[in-house]
């Protein structure tokens, strides 16, 4: 007889009490495996292709996907820039209206998510942009992209901007995957002329132009026109995983790579970012740093060019906008003063100059960045030899390698140089002009630059 007492259990009971949790457990086991595999779909699916979810070739007439918010981590560092060095003459009356102009530019590192940022430095009207992209190119020496990175470029959320003349403004971050040393297209269309066109001069690349709204267009054939120079477009920023900070190199036409062979990135910062590059990647304890280029040909330490705003404005003028205000910025190097020289109608003060580079370096260190200085190479046989002048580069380079101008030095001077007359170029480093390097100068240059300079930062203030 079976007692039956309240709160008591019975066999048959006792047998279904246990099977329930099992049964319960089984059934939460298959919820989870559900939630886990439909999170996984989600995860590759969105992974599998690294951001770059528009794969069509764009000729359907569809926008480029544009993913505003960067999905990635990582820190954003510039990979490339070119400073705004002019009015493009012949642009006072149309600009670049109703066209469409594709900028080639290189990258010194990769990275996940873009940037850009364009300028009306140099219009007298506002600058109406209503469509602008990025993709990365296809190859070298074309305008055609690869299709799967087409991306349109928004500003404040919205495909249009208006830029006023004498300012610049920066595109929402976009999702694209940029490689590193790749060529980077970035288009803008106006339909309007904004007065002079705002652009740099000796890009050292081609870049292309079509006429009419064409910035979608992944195969380049519209492209026709092909031009040396970079217009609008001062700066690329990548959210990179590759790089801690940027270094910005102030220079001239040394830096400018006026003589370096086109298309092939040979100035001597490129030379200099893939060396750094290259030791980090065999284990050398060093800085991880991209390399950016603000040179503008003829570029002086104290004299702006003419106009308002000037043309090729002093390394003084625009020390806080191409230097300082680039992003991340971690340590400056500085070449100028050899057209302080040689374009002073006078004999050049080398305590004027000095001066100026001092400055320069004081609103670094302000920043917290620190400055690593060049020293002036030689030019004996070029048309503005003169013994006096020379006399007064001499001094300014005693001044830079005795330690009294920068935080750490670069002797190009030394590097270059002929050793059985130092007043001169090696033959093999000069282009021919005795002033500007040859490829082989340049890359000599990036050699003899000491990697361990760009390591810690400004000295302390007392």
């Amino acid at each position: 007889m079976t007692r039956g007492r309240a709160g008591g259990v019975g066999p048959a009971a006792q047998q279904q009490m246990s099977t329930g949790p099992t049964k319960y457990r089984a059934l939460l086991a298959l919820v989870v495996a559900a939630i886990v595999a439909l999170s996984t779909a989600i995860y590759v699916g969105v992974g599998s292709d690294h951001g770059l979810r528009n794969r069509n070739a764009l000729g359907d007439g569809r926008a480029p996907h544009n993913s505003a918010a960067p999905a990635s981590t990582g820190t954003w560092v510039g990979t490339w820039s070119a400073s705004p060095s002019a009015a493009e003459p012949g642009t006072e009356a149309t600009g670049m209206a109703d066209r469409s102009v594709r900028n080639v530019v290189h990258t010194s590192v990769g990275g996940t998510s873009a940037r850009v940022t364009l300028s009306n430095l140099y219009g007298q009207s506002p600058l109406n942009i209503t469509r602008a992209t990025i993709a990365v190119s296809a190859g070298s020496g074309t305008a055609a992209a690869l299709a799967d990175t087409m991306r349109q470029l928004t500003f404040s959320g919205g495909p249009t901007v208006v830029i006023p003349p004498g300012r610049q403004v920066m595109s929402d971050a976009v999702q694209v995957v940029v490689p590193h040393d790749s060529d980077v297209l970035i288009t803008t269309y106006t339909p309007t002329s904004s007065g002079p066109v705002t652009y740099h001069r000796h890009a050292r690349q081609i870049s292309y132009v079509a006429q009419g709204d064409v910035t979608q267009d992944a195969t380049g054939t519209p492209y026709t026109e092909r031009t040396g120079s970079w217009r609008y477009l001062t700066a690329l920023d990548l959210l990179s995983n590759e790089s801690d900070g940027t270094v910005v190199v102030l220079g001239d036409s040394l830096t400018d790579g006026i003589t370096s062979t086109p298309d092939t990135n040979s100035r001597w910062t490129d030379v200099l970012s893939d060396r750094l590059r290259a030791q980090i990647a065999a284990g050398r304890d060093l800085p991880r740093y991209s390399v950016v280029n603000q040179g503008i040909s003829g570029n002086q330490v104290l004299a702006d060019g003419l106009g308002r705003p000037a043309d090729n404005p002093s390394g003084l003028n625009r020390f806080g906008r191409d230097v300082l205000e680039r992003t991340n910025v971690k340590v400056v190097v500085i070449d100028l003063g050899v057209n302080d020289i040689l374009r002073n109608p006078r004999l050049a003060d080398p305590n004027a100059i000095i001066a100026g580079l001092r400055t320069m370096v004081g609103q670094a260190h302000a920043r917290g960045v620190k400055v690593v200085g060049a020293t002036l190479m030689p030019f004996y046989g070029h048309r503005g030899y003169t013994e006096a002048r020379e006399a007064v580069r001499q001094t300014i380079n005693a001044q830079i390698r005795a330690g009294r101008v920068y935080d750490a030095v670069a002797d190009f001077d030394r590097a270059l140089r002929d050793p059985y007359d130092p007043r001169r170029l090696r033959t093999d480093y000069d282009s021919g002009d005795h002033l500007h390097p040859s490829d082989k100068g340049y890359a000599r240059m990036a050699e003899s630059f000491d990697l361990e300079t760009l390591k810690g930062s400004a000295p302390a203030e007392l």
